[in-house]
């Protein structure tokens, strides 16, 4: 019950600040998230590397206000690939992109988010990695696989995010399952209404299963984005059955969720990778973190209680 309401305040500038200040948050907020700065993120990176583990690389942002503040989360993830690059370790990290930071929801949001998110995209391909455009609410579907489509012309590797909760997802998925496509599937993380996604957890866990069969049959390369012991064995088996290597799909989570079991599949042979997000606008990804899963709730009450 109290995930549609956390999700609704993660949209709430008056919770904002009332979360933001208080003086626990930033100490449980690092649990999920990598730093403030690239700097502060860089040696993550490296640890995950050193552990067989590969990341894909956030930085935080969403629904901006105006073309200045897309710019600069075009400039922010351009800083970042430069930082990658000497690194080395192009081949286990790779970039997400919100296209709303991109500027997706101002007006003519489609062509400007195109043209902000193009340059990362080829900056991206130059060091040898790609871009996987994430998913946000439903009225963005249709315009962020559009894009996709687009820049997959020039950059085949582009990666999409396709959500279980939402009923057209099986469908959007058959169309994405093809060679050379790589599709990210989740459940969903953002508050929408019962005309467009399933309510219910049972039947948002059903479709999961339904679309995660559909890309493994597929001929692309399937990203499982799920904390869930069962979606991990299900994927296990929907693999085995459809003849697929190890190398030939791959699991994701996020960064402070589940460390023991992103480890154990790494050392099973497992591609695993951690989505790791970094900087100072950190409030919505936290508050759908929360809403996500009741652990990560309980955690941030039970610091509340201990430090207030």
């Amino acid at each position: 019950m109290l995930g549609p309401v956390i999700l609704a305040a993660s949209r709430s500038d008056a919770m904002r600040r009332i979360v933001s200040a208080a003086p626990v948050t930033k100490p449980v907020v690092k649990r999920f998230i990598a730093g403030e700065t690239v700097q502060e993120t860089l040696p993550v990176i490296e640890s995950m590397a050193d552990r067989g583990l590969e990341v894909t690389l956030d930085v935080l942002g969403e629904d901006v206000t105006d073309p200045a503040e897309a710019l600069r989360a075009r400039d922010a993830y351009l800083q970042l690939i430069e930082a990658v690059k000497p690194l080395g370790l192009a081949e286990c990290a790779e970039m997400s992109v919100k296209l709303s930071s991109f500027g997706q929801a101002l007006p003519g949001g489609h062509d400007l988010a195109l043209k902000n998110v193009a340059p990362v995209v080829e900056a991206a391909a130059e060091i040898g990695t790609t871009v996987t455009l994430d998913m946000e609410d439903h009225t963005t579907v249709d315009s962020t696989l559009a894009i996709h489509a687009e820049l997959r012309e020039r950059f085949p590797q582009t990666g999409a995010v396709v959500q279980s909760y939402l009923f057209r997802t099986e469908e959007d998925c058959r169309r994405l399952a093809a060679a050379g496509s790589r599709v990210r599937l989740v459940k969903g993380a953002y508050k929408e209404s019962a005309t467009v996604a399933y309510q219910d957890k049972h039947e948002v866990d059903k479709a999961y299963v339904r679309c995660l069969k559909i890309l493994m049959e597929g001929s692309g390369y399937p990203m499982i984005g799920s904390h869930d012991p069962r979606i991990v064995a299900i994927t296990q088996e929907l693999a085995r059955q459809a003849g697929r290597k190890l190398d030939e799909y791959e699991f994701q989570m996020l960064y402070g969720i589940r460390e023991g079991e992103q480890h154990r599949l790494a050392a099973e042979g497992h591609r695993m990778r951690v989505y790791i997000a970094y900087g100072t606008d950190w409030y919505g990804y936290f508050m759908r973190r929360l809403a996500e899963r009741p652990a990560n709730l309980a955690f941030f009450m039970r610091s509340l209680i201990s430090r207030g």
